[in-house]
């Protein structure tokens, strides 16, 4: 190809193989289909639907409820700013 820049040749390869990916890749043709029940079968299998997850159990009555390690830290050093004084 390119006796100067091999950069280039190497960049053109990758472009090129990555559209002949993306053309392989193609999905079924499911319009070109004439029966209604035929084309929604065939969108069915093309692109089934995703499965739900379970919701999830908020209120656990094993676990105790959720407390605020820092609370009390935090109230301490609340207490401790308030007693110095700004105005003085």
């Amino acid at each position: 190809m390119c006796k100067g820049n091999p950069m280039r040749s190497i960049i053109a390869v990758l472009v090129l193989s990555s559209c002949v990916q993306s053309a392989i890749a193609k999905g079924p043709d499911c319009r070109t289909i004439g029966g209604t029940t035929a084309r929604l079968a065939c969108y069915d299998a093309a692109y089934p639907p995703k499965l739900e997850k379970p919701a999830l159990v908020e209120s656990d009555a094993g676990r105790p409820p959720y407390r605020d390690p820092f609370a009390a830290e935090e109230a301490r050093t609340a207490a401790k700013l308030k007693t110095i004084c700004r105005g003085c």
